[in-house]
C-alpha cells in the first residue's frame, strides 16, 4: 500500500488538494476529521482538553468551542506552550500531544478500513504531518506551499480576520519554508485554481507510478499472494519429507 502524506498551512489550500484526490478517486484519511470525532462530547479526548483548558472552552450543548479554543491558543504563548507539550489535534491548525493516543487510534483505524477495502494508495490529509512525526508513516509528501503574503491575504479574506490574527495563527505553525525543505513533491499554490490543477495533475502521476514490491507486499493483495504463497510452499514441503 502506498501511503501519500498530504501537508500544508493555514490558507495555502491543502483541502482544495485534499479534495481533488477524492476526485480523482483516491481515498483520503482526513486527520481533522479524526480530531473532531475524537473531540466529541464525552470522549476520552474531550474529558482530557477540558481537564487542560476548563469549562470556559465548552458550549452550551457541551460541546468543545473550536473557535474560542482556537483564540486561546493562537494568542496566548503560555497557552500554545501547553497545548504544544500536552495536546495532539484540537482544531484544523492546532495540534498537541494530549490527544495522540486517540488521533493516532483513529486514522490507524480509517487505513486499515481502505486496507480491507482493498485500496492500493491512500492519502493521510495531515496539517501538521511533521510536527506530529506522522512523515514517517508516508511517501511520498506533498507540501500545499504558498508565499506569506499571499497566504497572509488569504487567510484574511477567508475568515475576516485583521492582519496581526492572519499573522498570529501562521506564525504558530513551522514555516511552509521549512516543510518545503522536508518533502519529495511541493504543490505551488501562489497562483491561480488553473495553476493549481495542473501542478496537481503533475503530482498525481506521480502518485498514481506502479507501486514497489514493498508496497505491493503492504496492501491486501499483496499479503494474500503472501500467504498463499508460502501455505503452498509448506504443503509441498510436508508432501517432499513427510
Amino acid at each position: 500500500m502506498r501511503i501519500v502524506g498530504l501537508t500544508g498551512g493555514i490558507g495555502s489550500g491543502k483541502s482544495t488538494v485534499s479534495n481533488l484526490f477524492k476526485a480523482h478517486g483516491i481515498p483520503v484519511v482526513d486527520a481533522d476529521v479524526v480530531a473532531r470525532n475524537v473531540l466529541k462530547k464525552g470522549t476520552g479526548g474531550w474529558r482530557k482538553v477540558v481537564a487542560a483548558f476548563g469549562n470556559e472552552i465548552l458550549l452550551p450543548s457541551g460541546e468543545v468551542d473550536r473557535p474560542k479554543l482556537g483564540q486561546i491558543v493562537f494568542n496566548d504563548p503560555d497557552k500554545r506552550q501547553l497545548l504544544n507539550r500536552e495536546v495532539y489535534f484540537l482544531d484544523v491548525e492546532t495540534v498537541t500531544k494530549l490527544l495522540a493516543p486517540y488521533i493516532s487510534t483513529g486514522i490507524l483505524l480509517e487505513v486499515f478500513k481502505l486496507w480491507m477495502k482493498g485500496c492500493k494508495t491512500i492519502t493521510l490529509d495531515v496539517p501538521l504531518l511533521f510536527e506530529a512525526n506522522m512523515d514517517k508513516w508516508t511517501k511520498p509528501i506533498i507540501v500545499v506551499w504558498v508565499d506569506p503574503q499571499t497566504q497572509l491575504e488569504r487567510l484574511m479574506s477567508r475568515d475576516g480576520t485583521t492582519a496581526e490574527e492572519a499573522n498570529s495563527r501562521i506564525n504558530a505553525q513551522m514555516p511552509l519554508d521549512l516543510k518545503k525543505t522536508k518533502t519529495d513533491i511541493v504543490i505551488d499554490n501562489s497562483g491561480s485554481l488553473d495553476d493549481l490543477n495542473k501542478r496537481f495533475r503533475e503530482a498525481l502521476a506521480d502518485v498514481k507510478r506502479p507501486l514497489t514490491w514493498a508496497e505491493f507486499g503492504l496492501c491486501r493483495d499483496g499479503a494474500l499472494v503472501a500467504f498463499v504463497s508460502i501455505l503452498c510452499v509448506v504443503i509441498i514441503c510436508r508432501k517432499v519429507f513427510l
